[in-house]
């Protein structure tokens, strides 16, 4: 049995169902839309079979419709969390992506290098060297993107998001 209660689970059969319609599951895909990004997720989803379908239905379902929904943090904190734990795994495309995400939840550049810096000190120097090299990529990759986002602000009066200063060399 899984540790959460989730829709991919029947304990009276031996297959699994995917039911995406549950309460849990919406209440989950609007939070994950919100913080990594409504094109990110909808293709995630688009893209995974039968197989993966059920990995992304647990982690809408139990990361983020049972944990991000939680009251006692705010959105920033858990991003933070996020980058933290997932620098001392070693997951490296989780971090970009978390990394990335966290600016939506007002995380700032200078927040994640104290995180990596605290990494470095309690993982080992080379979990924070992997993870400062992944988050200097994240930042050039998204620069490009941040600066149409402010030229379109400037064009309609609406505000932006400030883009990641450049990392220094």
């Amino acid at each position: 049995m899984l540790p959460f209660p989730c829709s991919i689970h029947k304990p009276d059969a031996d297959n699994v169902e995917i039911n995406m319609a549950t309460e849990l599951f919406n209440k989950g895909l609007a939070v994950r839309k919100a913080v990594l990004g409504k094109e990110y997720v909808e293709k995630s989803i688009a893209n995974a079979d039968e197989f993966a379908m059920a990995m992304q239905t647990y982690a809408t379902e139990a990361c983020w419709g049972m944990i991000w929904t939680r009251p006692g943090l705010p959105r920033k904190t858990r991003s933070l969390v996020n980058v933290a734990m997932i620098s001392a795994l070693n997951r490296p495309n989780e971090l970009k992506l978390h990394i990335r995400s966290a600016f939506n939840n007002g995380v700032t550049q200078t927040e994640i290098k104290e995180v990596l810096l605290q990494v470095a000190c309690y993982c080992g120097v080379p979990a924070g060297i992997d993870s400062f090299r992944i988050a200097r990529e994240t930042f050039a990759e998204m620069r490009p993107k941040q600066r149409v986002t402010v030229k379109m602000a400037k064009l309609t009066g609406k505000p932006a998001s400030q883009p990641p200063a450049k990392p220094a060399r």
